[in-house]
């Protein structure tokens, strides 16, 4: 039976969200997910990093707190980076499950229940992955690229690395150390979450167009620097191994799938 069938199983969430400039989408997205948490569980919060947001986010997201006293915001004084944003909140998350997705509303915040009715004993992570995708023609090939390029390099178990929807066990923190600062966490956290042997099943979800802002990872500098921080991770969890000294994280992650078949596309917090 699953925590979201068992009414004597309702694990607290904390429901995570980066923000840089995002202040056309950041408040329906938090307010969304406060509705959605009240539903699943009474023990909840909402966690949203303002990344140095040039924006008025930051002002609207401390507004929010003051009515929804379930909201905590976390404010880097200039941006560092997504994958410090995600850290910052992480880090800040006290609730048996995390959930994290990304404050641009290319996700809703609502299928959160999807993940939900996967939780079970021997799961992890709970995975989303992209029915379609929603972008551009050109995202759409770089992102395909990248999604096998991917698979290819870092030998992902599930299909859909870069899709920044995951429902996650917060022991799952506890057992490894993430040290990205940019795009690449995503990345990063996958394979140390899979050769850490811990178990991920797979939910298919909606990926919506942008409506607000722009992708802050498409311009030829940035795509330089994501191939640069890519290699370099490669080398340190691949190639040398580095997480796995010490004899921490021998084990093999799983995966289960479920829904259909999916096309492969792929976006992460790079692309």
């Amino acid at each position: 039976m699953s925590a979201a069938t068992d009414p004597q199983a309702r694990p607290g969430i904390s429901a995570v969200f980066p923000c840089y400039n995002d202040a056309g989408t950041i408040p329906s997205m938090v307010l969304r997910a406060i509705m959605t948490l009240r539903d699943l569980t009474d023990d909840h919060e909402v966690i949203v990093t303002d990344d140095g947001s040039a924006d008025h986010a930051g002002l609207l997201l401390d507004e929010l707190a003051r009515v929804y006293p379930e909201l905590k915001v976390i404010h880097h004084p200039v941006n560092q980076g997504y994958g410090c944003a995600l850290r910052s909140g992480f880090a800040a998350a006290s609730k048996e499950w995390v959930f994290y997705t990304d404050g641009d509303a290319q996700y809703d915040p609502d299928e959160l229940r999807l993940l939900h009715a996967r939780m079970t004993p021997d799961v992890d992570i709970v995975n989303g992955y992209k029915i379609s995708r929603n972008d551009p023609w050109h995202r759409v090939v770089v992102g395909r690229i990248y999604h096998h390029l991917m698979r290819l390099l870092f030998g992902y178990p599930i299909r859909d690395v870069d899709c920044d929807f995951r429902l996650i066990r917060r022991r799952c923190f506890d057992a490894v150390s993430l040290e990205s600062r940019d795009g690449t966490l995503p990345l990063e956290m996958v394979k140390k979450f899979s050769d850490a042997g811990f178990r991920f099943v797979e939910v298919p979800v909606h990926h919506f167009h942008r409506v607000y802002g722009r992708s802050q990872f498409f311009n030829l500098p940035r795509l330089m620097r994501v191939i640069r921080d890519i290699l370099r991770l490669w080398l340190k969890l691949v190639w040398r191994k580095e997480h796995l000294r010490g004899g921490a994280g021998a084990g093999q992650g799983q995966v289960h799938r479920s829904g259909p078949a999916d096309s492969g596309r792929g976006r992460t917090g790079s692309l």
